[in-house]
């Protein structure tokens, strides 16, 4: 079926139910499209453009074009039109977030390796917030580094001076010093990225998408909106997680020890050393116990 007046910007799901933002935000997250090769997203993008050129390729499906959308969105500036550092990109944010959360929880106990991982998540953070910035409100080098020290020199010292101050605190309260620095270090990032937009504003255009003119304050309530969302989104693993884990360290099963043991029948043993401990200590060891790492 031949699809005429295709509107490939439309939105997908209704934007003014929870519903509809929960799925536009499923789609532009989900983090298979991250492993998509370039020639693949290219093709996706020359698609894309031809579509909303009129020039479609006969016999494409509007399937086809939902998904060239998808691909398009999870790659490609919304602004520029430049294909996006896959570190950076939002479909890559549940494993990369995910991954360098659970390496924060874990190793909270040293100064060093709260110094690392804090580093690491900044590094990660800072990345994302250029890779995802207004292209209409250029940053120099200057401004991107003196934005990434401060961030990771607020983040490192939130959680090293928590870290050391909550040494006699009971155990909770030390998990929840890596949420405290995320906190601490996105409120400083995130601005500081994107400082070039609260000087200058941002564009803001009528309903039909027809510029209006430069905004401050818009600048600084969408850059607020996003601060509070990556706070917010960071929360529930952060402070959470922490809280199921302290109670279920409580259980034998899942207790750290030095060695970690199993068992085997001396039956199972291979024939030589079976024999060997039979002619040695006969019924006595029915048994035989070992450290399996």
């Amino acid at each position: 079926m031949e699809l005429r007046g295709f509107n490939i910007d439309a939105p997908r799901w209704d934007q003014s139910t929870f519903m509809g933002r929960l799925k536009h935000f499923f789609n532009i997250t989900d983090c298979r499209t991250a492993l998509i090769s370039d020639a693949k997203l290219d093709q996706a993008k020359v698609l894309v453009e031809s579509c909303r050129a009129g020039n479609m390729p006969p016999g494409t499906t509007e399937e086809q074009l939902l998904y060239a959308k998808k691909l398009y969105d999870s790659a490609f500036h919304p602004d520029s039109g430049d294909r996006m550092n896959m570190i950076g990109r939002m479909s890559f944010q549940v494993p990369g977030g995910m991954a360098i959360t659970g390496f924060m929880l874990q190793f909270y106990r040293t100064v060093p390796a709260v110094v690392f991982w804090q580093w690491v998540n900044q590094s990660f953070n800072a990345l994302v917030n250029y890779t995802n910035r207004n292209a209409a409100s250029p940053i120099t080098p200057k401004q991107i580094g003196v934005a990434y020290v401060t961030a990771t020199s607020t983040a490192l010292a939130t959680a090293v001076g928590l870290n050391l101050y909550t040494k006699r605190a009971p155990p909770l309260v030390s998990r929840w010093v890596p949420f405290a620095a995320v906190a601490a270090a996105n409120c400083v990032n995130i601005p500081m990225m994107r400082q070039q937009e609260i000087m200058n504003g941002i564009a803001v255009t009528d309903e039909n998408g027809n510029k209006l003119g430069h905004s401050q304050k818009a600048a600084i309530k969408g850059i607020t909106q996003v601060v509070i969302s990556r706070v917010t989104m960071a929360a529930p693993g952060m402070i959470l997680l922490p809280i199921i884990m302290l109670r279920l360290e409580k259980y034998k099963l899942i207790q750290v020890s030095p060695e970690s043991y199993d068992s085997m029948a001396v039956s199972k043993l291979e024939p030589e050393l079976r024999d060997s401990i039979l002619s040695r200590y006969g019924d006595k060891v029915l048994y035989v116990y070992f450290n399996k790492g």
